[in-house]
């Protein structure tokens, strides 16, 4: 099937329009190589030096943070079950956990170990003691095990 003239100058207008916006994108890249980027001037104010009143500043900031929830754990020990003995458990039963009597429990903030402590009973309620704060340090180098 020939083409009609007309489909020939439509093709050959697509054709120009596409070498011009390949051209115009090539100029850019060169003129943004061309060009140095410009660094923007930093602020004087975001380097000054700490005095009474800003760290009473920054306590304040601290402030808004303080009343944010966060879930709170207490890991007496783990276990994997078959889903058969599961179904089995009743009132009564003993569920084994990897934990030793004695050993010190983790405490957990939103599933991150913050420290361990050890089980105490307070007003007839259970609490923890902390006995241990894990370091920033000590949670990645556990993290990289």
């Amino acid at each position: 099937m020939a083409n009609s003239p007309e489909d020939e100058f439509e093709q050959a207008a697509a054709g120009a329009a596409a070498e011009d916006d390949w051209g115009a994108a090539m100029a850019e890249q060169q003129q943004a190589e061309d060009s140095p980027l410009q660094a923007k001037p930093a602020q004087a104010t975001v380097f000054t030096e700490l005095t009474g009143k800003k760290m009473s500043e920054t306590q304040n900031d601290i402030d808004f943070i303080l009343d944010i929830p966060v879930q709170l754990t207490v890991e007496l020990g783990r276990t994997k079950i078959a889903i058969k003995n599961l179904l089995q458990l009743a009132q009564g039963s003993v569920v084994e956990l990897d934990g030793m009597a004695g050993e010190p429990m983790d405490v957990l903030v939103n599933g991150c170990l913050i420290a361990q402590g050890e089980v105490v009973v307070v007003n007839d309620k259970f609490g923890i003691r902390l006995t241990d704060i894990i370091t920033p340090a000590e949670r990645i180098r556990k993290i990289n095990r």
